[in-house]
């Protein structure tokens, strides 16, 4: 019989246990799911496994669609009570982009967006300034104008929210937004919210990173991309990178390869989190590249 196209990915994580992987794997083998990448870990300290399964029906017994493969599934993530997600690989998740002035990020998004490179659909970008609005709307993205001060900050937050709700996106980016999240934003969007540092953390925190870094003569500059909590650049960190740099590299030509690294690093941790790749692990992350 011809295969269905449809792929399905499931992530999971629970406390480890004998069976785990026989019993997801068994599931699908009994129901002509056919196994396209399969990555799991078992992390030792904690005492939790995790692992990514992306598969699809390869037979007349598997599942129609979604729900079906949610349904079938169900029993296994009751008896091993994992934390669990199924996902049609085919449905792009949503993202809004939060920016303030710098564009590198978004831009470097944007365009891996628009040229089929990056497997999202970003549904808005909002920013605290007017600066990125022609180069927004220019791909075609609706722009939103949030101006925000410590006197309307819970209101400024609450539209950011809405407009994820009205967009249906799951996801928010902060593509060089240079405003601190407050704890209660931080808190609902656990999980769902990429930072990026301009840093290799930890480093050089506050204004002015590359002149400190100049100052000091570092031979490494790099980037963070890590999730959003209210603990201020300590969320669990997705993807990291340096570049060398020397006595020779000004503070501009710091600033220049910082801004590519930066691009570099978040549109991987983008792309990560877009396909299910990351998982939570306390303080930590499990990345199955």
């Amino acid at each position: 019989m011809e295969a269905d196209q449809s792929a399905f990915v499931l992530t999971f994580s629970c406390v480890d246990a004998v069976g785990i992987v026989a019993a997801v794997t068994g599931l699908l083998a009994e129901r002509d799911g056919f196994i396209l990448d399969s990555q799991q870990y078992a992390d030792l300290d904690s005492g939790r496994f995790f692992m990514r399964v992306e598969f699809r029906g390869a037979g007349p017994h598997f599942p129609g669609d979604l729900a079906a493969v949610q349904a079938a599934f169900a029993p296994i993530v009751d008896r091993f009570a994992m934390d669990a997600r199924i996902s049609d690989s085919r449905v792009k998740p949503r993202f809004v982009i939060a920016v303030s002035q710098g564009s590198h990020c978004l831009n470097d998004l944007l365009h891996r967006w628009s040229t089929g490179n990056l497997a999202i659909d970003i549904a808005a970008v909002v920013s605290n300034h007017e600066h990125q609005r022609r180069l927004t709307e220019w791909h075609g993205v609706p722009f939103h104008h949030l101006p925000v001060s410590d006197a309307n900050r819970a209101a400024q937050e609450a539209a950011i929210l809405q407009i994820m709700a009205g967009a249906g996106a799951e996801h928010l980016v902060l593509a060089r937004y240079m405003q601190v999240l407050s704890q209660d934003l931080s808190a609902k969007l656990s999980g769902r919210c990429i930072n990026i540092h301009h840093s290799f953390l930890p480093g050089f925190k506050g204004a002015k990173p590359y002149h400190r870094a100049h100052e000091r003569g570092v031979k490494l500059i790099g980037a963070t991309a890590h999730f959003v909590t209210s603990d201020l650049d300590e969320g669990p960190i997705i993807e990291q990178a340096v570049e060398r740099v020397d006595h020779r590299d000004s503070v501009e030509e710091l600033i220049r390869i910082g801004r590519d690294t930066e691009a570099q690093v978040l549109a991987r941790a983008v792309r990560w989190v877009a396909e299910q790749r990351v998982l939570i692990d306390g303080r930590k992350t499990v990345v199955f590249r």
